[in-house]
């Protein structure tokens, strides 16, 4: 029978995207949640989903007699699944207006660029090439040794095989709760791009072992920009224009690591402070207590010099949620005299960062707009200044 062939060959594609539309919320910020493992990826990739739904269905249907009950019930089930995710494609498309919004209310009118057309190439490749990042015009230098603990002190470098000078540099750190992951997962779509664009990056391991501190990841978080000021020239990089950035736990470490740099540089093994960045930026971020250490959340290192600040998250991350975050801007926003642009995006989920899709290339151009302002600017807007903490809060009107 055509319906229990589709249902057979089809049935997990339809659950994920009923998932993926309205995913169930947990009570509380949690590590794993079925309904996350199920629909991170298809969130992003509905043309990929597409493609595999069409494979499913379209031979039972082909070989089934049309007009018969059975052959109706599949091809409806098909299509309802298809319509979903046509609607999380569109969905998608709701991450730039949010992000401009943001962008403007915290930098003002100006901090968003007019870019050129791209044309149909970037849509084209994500229908024909939807789980690739990789550039020709970009190299990869794998493998960098920035400490002494084997694989969890390597970083990888990414440069325009052209060559770049006075290049802004982008150092990000993995996300994976403090106890998996890896510098090959996540944000590659962001590191190729922007290295496309003359930036030097850094994508960079540390230590996962679950008998370390926190205070001991940090530390190799402000090793690994340590280690950019001190090789980063040699890449063409501008140490001046040093952005942090990490997704879920790794936007925790690149929170702090930005909230505790000091100027005044640090010998090597100290973990008082480390060098100063020149912005910040987390993805589907955690914000709360790593361990038992009372300071072991960025939250306890709020100051008014803190850099200026980028905070994207999801409104349906099922592993961190959105509340935790809003949180963490707002009170961010109410005590440094630096902007934080924080930013809502609809129907997301955890883990946006990892593949190419619609709505990562909206973050991928925030992040670029952020950074450009933070360069050329470098100073608290005119409506910031000696403003009440109040007058810096989020303006609700950007949360759904």
């Amino acid at each position: 029978m055509p319906f229990t062939q589709v249902i057979s060959s089809s049935g997990m594609v339809t659950l994920m995207t009923l998932l993926a539309l309205r995913p169930p919320r947990p009570r509380r910020t949690t590590p794993f949640t079925l309904s996350f493992f199920l629909t991170f990826l298809i969130n992003e990739q509905p043309f990929l989903a597409l493609y595999l739904l069409a494979a499913g269905v379209i031979p039972p249907l082909s070989a089934g007699e049309t007009g018969r009950l059975s052959w109706w019930l599949g091809a409806g089930v098909a299509a309802g699944t298809a319509v979903g995710l046509l609607a999380l494609a569109v969905r998608t498309r709701t991450a730039r207006p949010r992000l401009t919004t943001a962008l403007r209310q915290a930098l003002g009118p100006a901090a968003v660029t007019r870019r050129r057309r791209r044309g149909l190439w970037p849509t084209v490749r994500l229908l024909v090439l939807p789980l690739i990042s990789y550039r020709f015009d970009v190299r990869r230098v794998a493998n960098l040794r920035y400490g002494e603990a084997g694989r969890g002190h390597l970083l990888d470098v990414y440069v325009p095989r052209a060559g770049t000078a006075n290049a802004p540099v982008l150092v990000y750190l993995h996300g994976g709760g403090f106890r998996m992951g890896s510098k090959m997962i996540g944000a590659r779509p962001l590191l190729y791009r922007l290295a496309g664009q003359g930036w030097v990056c850094v994508s960079a391991n540390y230590r996962l072992s679950g008998r370390l501190r926190y205070a001991d990841r940090l530390a190799d978080t402000r090793q690994v920009i340590r280690w950019v000021h001190d090789n980063g020239p040699a890449y063409g990089a501008d140490l001046s224009a040093v952005f942090v950035a990490g997704g879920s736990a790794g936007a925790h470490l690149a929170a702090t690591a930005a909230l505790t740099a000091s100027a005044v540089p640090r010998p090597p093994d100290s973990r008082e402070a480390g060098l100063p960045v020149a912005g910040a930026i987390g993805f589907y971020g955690y914000y709360g207590q790593a361990d038992a250490g009372a300071d072991s959340t960025p939250l306890a290192h709020l100051h008014a010099d803190a850099p200026p600040f980028l905070v994207v998250h999801g409104t349906l991350d099922t592993l961190v949620l959105v509340e935790d975050a809003r949180h963490f801007a707002s009170e961010l926003g109410q005590v440094s005299a630096q902007p934080v642009v924080y930013a809502e995006l609809p129907g997301t989920q955890h883990n946006f960062d990892f593949f190419p899709s619609l709505r990562f290339n909206a973050v991928i151009e925030a992040v670029e707009d952020f950074a450009a302002w933070v360069r050329t600017t470098g100073a608290v807007p005119p409506s910031h200044r000696n403003a009440a903490p109040s007058q810096r809060e989020i303006d609700p009107g950007t949360c759904p």
